[in-house]
């Protein structure tokens, strides 16, 4: 076993020993620091080979440092770059922050400073190093060192804002009022940036302490009390190089400001209150006010009232908006009864500590009260009066209405209704009601009205409202009530055809009773007890082509007290139905067709304003036809008197008689319509108008034969009748191209017509021969 243990030895050497001597080792040198330290650090790697590995080599750092604030008037050394390589002529070169400015470095490898630095700016600078041979070649690769700045106190503490705190009075000794905090910009894990608080002794440090290291401020007293003092101002100061007296100080003062506890009593300002209160005075509003005192501020007030009986239902206590106590009246004062109350009231108030007045405080107080007598309305025995009245009756004493004078005058009182329209009647004096008329529950069911009470001779008044509610009675009958009833031609006998029922305007639990008043040979009414009736088919059969109608005769009794009967007649059409019995096509029953009395009323108006129309009518002609015949016998008719339908006259009549366009027409013989055209010619000729560019002329002696052709024209004229009036023409006035003409002092005397031949016309017409027949008198003219 020993044996096989040293030949295993002795192999792993030589491997060892064939591996070194294989591998060509890279040259590899060392970089060094040299200042107040050592350390040693050696990377060595193997370039022209895959494999790293690492070769112990010497490796001199040491920390660099640098003062800060520390005046450069030349650059001064704070180190030396070395290596152990062997090279005769050397070279450095430094990279980084503030290389070749802040820091610089000689051919010998010493590292200068060239200016004043401050950490409070840049506390550390990295940089790298390199060294090169005279031929400018890389020696020593790159080196990674840190120059540190350090601290001085050149920083003093400063306070970054104003600070305010709280405490409520009362509270426990070390509760926390407010954490100050300052800073200092010099390096805080040294004693340059270390902190200490304190409280300064020109401030009010006796109610309140510090903590050095965390800044809180907190009471060192268990007996603030608000009321005494309200406000605390404390100076704190703030000191570094943990609070050495050779450190920098700086100092703020901060306010703490004791806030409100319920911790006083509410006392009464007064052991008596005096009070005067009307009679009249309203409820639930303020009699007067107990004032109270309360050091406390108002949010923490929290008073309460109680009053000593016997009173305590008739007065209360409320709290203000401003914690006193208001003196309220809970019941109405009347000082014929009790002019005058005294009573105690008493306020409780809970605390959460022992109060600062409670032997100084007053509780209890006695509140006097005298009522002042005031004259007050009558007052009516009821709030509201209600009243039942039989209607269709009247009454004389429906009920009465009373009020009296609560004062002790006890003035006589006098009853009115000051609506004109109420039915209902009040004697003034006794207030007693009473109907003036006979009243329609089914009209109005309810009368509400106001009754005034007004007392003599001041004439203060009160009102009370009054309700009349009329009883029913049964005054009303009962009307029929049915849809459209029709029956089907092949209605069976037994077929319930339609259903009725009833309606009353009176007040009652309806029970009406339905049947026939005339039997009916096909219908009949079966009553169904619950107030309605079917109606059935009794026999048929039923025809659309039948002419006759069906009706039933209805009669209805309401069951009231005394019993109303009413009778109705009920139209049943026949119609043509489907199997379901829907009607199709139906003949409507013919119905009885009825006038109201306000339409009879308005018939009979119309006719005698039709009478009245017409009687005037006949006036008129009456009184035209005899201003006719006394101008025929007055034997004088003026050159002017014309008449006419329509308006007109005047002077553009004087001016209307142009003769010459009738003239004119004349000799065209446009005027008259000649026998071959028309065998009959009528009264009135046809006048043509000229065209514009005519202008006919003729002189006024034609006047006399255009009016005896005109004559003439007429009486030979056998379809017109003759005129005894005056003729009306159409055309008159300048405007016209046509005038007037005139039939005036006309006669049939100068007319050679015959009219005898119309006794051959018959017996019909032998009258009117003889009427306008020619007799031995007029053969020869008027006289």
């Amino acid at each position: 076993m020993m044996a096989w243990l040293l030949l295993r030895t002795l192999g792993l050497v030589a491997l060892v020993i064939c591996l070194a001597a294989t591998l060509a080792p890279r040259e590899v040198s060392g970089l060094s620091v040299d200042s107040q330290g050592t350390a040693e650090t050696e990377i060595v790697r193997k370039e022209s080979h895959p494999v790293l590995f690492r070769q112990k080599r010497d490796w001199i750092w040491n920390s660099l440092y640098v003062e800060e604030e520390k005046p450069a008037p030349r650059p001064y050394k704070i180190g030396q770059l070395k290596s152990n390589k062997k090279v005769e002529l050397k070279s450095f070169k430094i990279e980084g922050e503030g290389a070749n400015s802040i820091f610089t470095v000689d051919q010998k490898g010493d590292l200068f400073v060239t200016k004043s630095l401050d950490r409070e700016e840049k506390s550390t600078y990295r940089l790298i190093a390199r060294m090169y041979d005279s031929n400018n070649k890389l020696v020593e690769d790159a080196g990674d060192f840190v120059v540190q700045v350090t601290d001085i106190n050149d920083n003093s503490p400063v306070f970054t804002k104003q600070y305010n705190g709280s405490i409520m009075e009362r509270s426990r000794m070390g509760t926390k009022v407010v954490e100050v905090s300052a800073t200092d910009a010099d390096d805080p894990t040294t004693a340059n940036g270390e902190l200490r608080y304190t409280l300064r002794p020109d401030g009010d440090r006796t109610a309140f302490e510090i903590d050095s290291i965390t800044g809180v401020i907190s009471s060192r007293t268990d007996s603030l009390d608000r009321e005494t003092r309200r406000q605390y101002v404390v100076v704190v100061q703030a000191q570094d190089t943990r609070g050495m007296a050779s450190g920098s100080t700086a100092t703020t003062s901060v306010t703490i400001i004791i806030t409100d506890a319920n911790d006083n009593l509410a006392s009464f300002t007064k052991k008596t209150y005096e009070l005067q209160v009307p009679e009249d005075h309203k409820l639930n509003e303020k009699i007067g006010s107990l004032e109270l005192e309360d050091r406390d501020e108002i949010q923490n007030k929290d008073p309460s009232f109680t009053i000593a009986s016997p009173f305590n239902n008739m007065f209360d206590v409320e709290r203000s908006p401003t914690k006193d106590g208001n003196l309220m009246l809970k019941q109405p004062l009347d000082y014929e009864t009790r002019s005058s109350y005294s009573f105690t009231v008493h306020v409780h108030e809970k605390l959460q500590f022992l109060a600062d007045n409670a032997d100084t405080a007053l509780t209890k107080a006695q509140v006097n009260i005298r009522v002042i007598d005031v004259d007050e309305p009558p007052v009516f025995s009821k709030p509201i009066y209600s009243f039942n009245v039989m209607e269709e009756m009247m009454v004389n004493n429906i009920g009465m209405v009373t009020a009296k004078d609560p004062d002790r005058a006890n003035k006589s009182i006098r009853y009115s209704i000051e609506d004109k329209d109420c039915p209902i009647a009040i004697n003034p004096v006794t207030g007693q009601l009473s109907t003036l008329r006979k009243l329609d529950r089914e009209l109005e069911a309810t009368y509400m009205f106001q009754v005034k009470a007004q007392e003599e001779p001041s004439g203060l008044q009160a009102y009370v409202k009054v309700k009349i509610v009329l009883q029913d009675i049964n005054d009303n009958k009962p009307e029929l009530a049915a849809d459209e009833i029709y029956v089907c031609e092949n209605d069976m006998a037994g077929t319930v055809i339609g259903t009725v029922s009833a309606t009353d305007k009176d007040d009652q639990l309806p029970f009406f009773s339905f049947y026939l008043t005339k039997q009916n040979a096909n219908f009949s009414l079966i009553d169904n007890r619950n107030n309605t009736a079917d109606i059935r088919v009794k026999q048929g059969a039923f025809s659309l082509d039948d002419p006759r109608d069906y009706t039933l005769d209805v009669g209805i009794n309401d069951g009231g007290r005394p019993p109303l009967i009413n009778r109705a007649t009920l139209h049943i059409k026949v119609c043509r139905c489907d199997a379901r019995r829907v009607h199709t096509q139906c003949k409507a029953a013919a119905r009885r067709m009825g006038v109201s009395v306000h339409a009879l009323i308005a018939i009979l108006l119309c006719i005698l304003t039709i009478l009245v129309i017409v009687i005037l009518i006949v006036m008129r002609k009456r009184y035209q036809k005899e201003s006719l015949a006394s101008m025929k016998n007055s034997g004088e008719i003026h050159e002017q008197l014309v008449t006419y339908d329509e308006e007109g006259g005047g002077e553009m009549d004087t001016n209307g008689y142009d003769v010459s366009i009738l003239t004119s027409a004349r000799h065209d013989g446009s005027m008259l319509r000649h026998p071959e055209h028309h065998p009959h010619p009528s009264l009135y000729a046809m006048v043509q108008k000229p065209h514009h560019h005519a202008q006919p002329t003729a002189c006024k002696g034609d006047m006399a034969v255009m009016i005896e052709v005109k004559k003439d024209e007429a009486d030979h004229d056998r379809d017109g009748f003759p005129y005894d009036t005056l003729h009306i023409y159409g055309y008159e006035g300048p405007e016209s191209l046509a005038g007037s003409l005139s039939s005036l002092e006309s006669s049939s005397t100068g007319s050679n017509l015959d009219y005898d031949f119309l006794n051959d016309w018959g017996p019909r017409f032998r009258t009117l021969a003889e009427l306008y027949g020619v007799d031995g008198s007029d053969r020869y003219g008027p006289y």
